[in-house]
């Protein structure tokens, strides 16, 4: 643990608490309610295996994807824990197409919770790391109900933001705008315990993660990056090393603890929808927060994640983050490149026109 300490999350969120004098404690019990969720989950997660909750359940989302039985069993924990607390006027879930109102037998609160209740489920049936994002802004219309309005708020509204990564351990990361801590679940206590205080990634890295199935569809800016990272590096004589897990939690843990970058650039598989595949209000946000408070950065390619002001529940953006270092060259390959598109013939060399 941390410095020899032994600080439970619970005591963590009631010291941060303290740094606000005027707090009246609602978002310290919606953080311990999100926790409580949180353990919920990964307990389903360690035991999927064992019993009936693998595979599709048999309809799809709002995003067009098949949904999984621990989707299904994350999104409704989720709602069970946070619905009649009397702290939020509202929910949005990734897995839902509008918002989720507070139920009307229960008080309603000035926050508002926005969530991917399973990142990565399509990784489940594998045994390949999962988790949980959430992120947490101020109800900022008038009135006792939440609105759409509440949601579709920037990522510089934000009050606090974190993930659950359920692997080969089970931690949970946070911020609330004064720096990143990391807790790893201790099942034998059932305690969420300090492990990582006032995370910094490292302003450079040698790790890049990016899904190069994609390869045709990127932009001449992307493919140029990614092949200047594969060259060799005077100062080690190695290239940079690729790392890609298929769940932004992991792939977004890794570079928080590691440096390097992730990139989940504008993809061009749909002309008619030049846009990236993760979502603003439930991936990019978060994580975006979650980096720059750790000392990195979150960009489009050209503008930063966080002042997007949102247009629509379920918009995508393209989410390059990491390493301030790596995120400033690479929106400097795209500030420099010759193309807004992919080359006109597929696999045509990156920078390269097709003839």
């Amino acid at each position: 643990m941390s410095g020899g300490k032994i600080v439970t999350i619970q005591r963590h969120i009631m010291e941060e608490q303290s740094l606000h004098p005027e707090a009246r404690g609602d978002f310290t019990r919606l953080l311990w309610d999100l926790v409580v969720a949180g353990k919920m989950i990964a307990r389903e997660v360690r035991k999927a295996g064992l019993i009936d909750i693998l595979g599709q359940a048999g309809y799809q989302n709002v995003q067009g994807e098949e949904v999984q039985k621990l989707d299904e069993y994350a999104e409704k924990t989720i709602f069970r824990a946070m619905d009649h607390g009397g702290h939020l006027c509202v929910m949005g879930s990734e897995e839902v197409p509008d918002i989720i109102p507070i139920p009307e037998k229960f008080p309603k609160g000035h926050y508002v919770l926005l969530y991917d209740p399973l990142d990565g489920s399509s990784n489940i049936d594998v045994n390949v790391s999962v988790g949980t994002i959430f992120s947490v802004y101020r109800k900022k219309t008038p009135g006792i109900d939440g609105t759409l309005d509440d949601c579709l708020q920037p990522g510089t509204e934000l009050v606090a933001a974190g993930y659950i990564v359920y692997g080969s351990s089970t931690m949970l990361v946070y911020t609330t705008g004064h720096g990143v801590h990391g807790f790893t679940l201790d099942p034998s206590m059932g305690e969420f315990l300090l492990s990582h205080e006032n995370i910094r990634i490292p302003p450079r890295g040698k790790i890049y993660s990016i899904n190069e199935g994609n390869y045709n569809f990127w932009d001449d800016a992307t493919r140029a990056y990614v092949k200047h990272v594969k060259q060799m590096d005077p100062s080690t004589g190695r290239p940079y090393s690729l790392r890609y897990i298929g769940t932004l939690v992991a792939d977004a843990h890794r570079t928080l603890l590691k440096g390097g970058i992730f990139l989940y650039p504008m993809d061009y598989k749909d002309p008619k929808r030049p846009q990236g595949k993760l979502r603003l209000l439930y991936e990019a946000n978060p994580m975006a927060f979650i980096i720059e408070q750790a000392g990195g950065a979150a960009t489009t390619g050209t503008q930063r994640i966080r002042e997007i002001q949102p247009a629509a529940l379920h918009q995508r953006v393209p989410l390059i983050i990491g390493s301030a270092d790596e995120v400033r060259l690479y929106e400097r390959f795209v500030r420099e490149g010759s193309s807004t598109g992919p080359s006109a013939l597929a696999g045509t060399p990156a920078g390269q026109k097709a003839g």
